[in-house]
């Protein structure tokens, strides 16, 4: 399975400022594999620690942060000599090893010739849980489920993902139902690795709902593993009102959607914790499209997407009929489905800052909105092939953005005030 993180991570090997790196994302996106893979490719040998596995050397950093100690009980452990020009050194599940975090400064600064990589599960959550962090001492890589075009990857299907990369417009065309039809399949498996594997190997859309229920169960039984106890139940409840909060025709967030009465008060940590664990994203709205766009920020006002599409469809029991009916998928509980679709492509870049725009009383949205770098484009998602937009003509009448995007079924086309950009061609934005 390719992925296209690997560059990154050749780059941070060749950087004559490469740091230890921590590889951040949710549970089951692939970091270990990603790593293991990399190790294979790119080094001559891998000692590779996972510390929840391995209890017996949790202790390893407890007595002090000498990395010649460190090294040479490494080399021990792994029965070989560690040379710095030809070894990866992977500390997995690095939260469970008291001292851990820590030890990556002193890596840093006494033995910047090691190639140190460090992950875990949950690993953004536990960095708010009083653990000593090393400030300007590390490098960070986000990993996120698989994107669109590594889904065709997955699939054999390189010369379409290299099509839309490519921006052959014409040629697209072509294929273009072929393109459609990938991403109907796409909406359903989703981008978890383990899933996407098991599809590309067998077709089978009931198998990938079984893995999919599989890693929400997983996600739950973290809720309680890890989460303080006293917001474990709230943690719950806003997990399972997502698919409710989306198929509402409004998306934005309602606290009473939860339940009746619900105040913001009760459940910002648990939402926060949600988010801190990368299995939610949250979406801010703004009242005014200016730079920078997070001073425009309403944090009262706010959607929340799931951080996969596959498994919001599996959390709201989505029919596989669906896959077989049309593009009835794309409009799946008023377009949640797709809007989630491209939430998950956009955050792929984390240059893009990403927020919504909605007029003062609320009769005119556009669905995304984000600054990259110097640039602040509107995006207006449509699920289908009516491609009216009211608002989203409003808001470039009013505001006269310098590229705007709507993004739908139909072909790439470029109009005076707007390009259409088919959404299987989302992420070349």
């Amino acid at each position: 399975m390719y992925r296209d993180k690997i560059k990154e991570l050749n780059e941070w090997k060749l950087s004559a400022y490469r740091k230890p790196l921590i590889i951040l994302g949710a549970r089951q996106v692939g970091k270990t594999w990603l790593i293991q893979e990399f190790g294979k490719q790119e080094y001559k040998q891998m000692v590779y620690v996972n510390f929840e596995k391995m209890k017996v050397i949790r202790n390893l950093f407890e007595a002090d942060f000498d990395i010649q100690r460190i090294l040479a009980s490494l080399s021990i452990l792994a029965k070989t000599e560690i040379n710095p020009d030809d070894t990866l050194i992977v500390f997995d599940e690095i939260q469970t090893a008291e001292g851990g975090l820590t030890a990556l400064k002193y890596f840093c600064e006494d033995a910047g010739q090691y190639h140190v990589i460090a992950a875990g599960s949950l690993l953004g959550m536990n960095l708010h849980q009083n653990i000593s962090f090393p400030v300007g001492k590390v490098d960070f890589l986000y990993l996120k489920p698989l994107s669109f075009p590594e889904f065709l990857k997955a699939l054999d299907e390189t010369r379409l993902a290299d099509l839309i990369e490519n921006r052959d417009w014409e040629i697209i065309k072509v294929f273009k139902d072929k393109l459609v039809n990938y991403l109907r399949y796409y909406l359903f498996v989703g981008g978890m690795p383990e899933v996407v594997s098991h599809f590309a190997e067998h077709r089978d859309f009931r198998f990938v709902r079984q893995i999919q229920q599989k890693i929400l169960t997983s996600y739950q039984n973290d809720f309680s593993k890890h989460a303080p106890k006293e917001i474990v139940p709230r943690i719950n409840m806003v997990w399972k009102s997502i698919p409710s909060q989306l198929s509402k025709e409004n998306k934005k967030f309602v606290y009473g959607v939860i339940k009746e009465g619900a105040r913001a008060k009760e459940f910002e940590l648990a939402i926060q914790w949600l988010i801190d664990c990368g299995l939610l994203h949250q979406c801010c709205r703004i009242s005014k499209p200016d730079m920078p766009l997070a001073a425009y920020q309403d944090l009262s006002a706010f959607k929340l997407y799931h951080n996969d599409v596959g498994l919001l469809g599996a959390m709201a029991k989505l029919p596989l009929k669906t896959i077989i009916d049309g593009n009835a998928i794309f409009s799946e509980f008023k377009g949640a489905l797709t809007e989630n679709f491209v939430i998950q492509q956009l955050l792929l870049n984390q240059d893009n800052a990403i927020y919504y725009w909605t007029n003062e009383n609320s009769t005119a949205e556009v669905d995304f909105v984000i600054q990259n770098e110097e640039e602040i484009i509107p995006i207006e998602v449509k699920s289908g092939t009516n491609i009216r937009a009211l608002s989203f003509k409003f808001f470039c009448e009013k505001y006269k953005p310098v590229k705007a995007i709507r993004t739908s079924l139909t072909d790439y086309q470029q109009e005076e005030w707007m390009i259409n950009l088919p959404l299987y061609a989302i992420n070349s934005i």
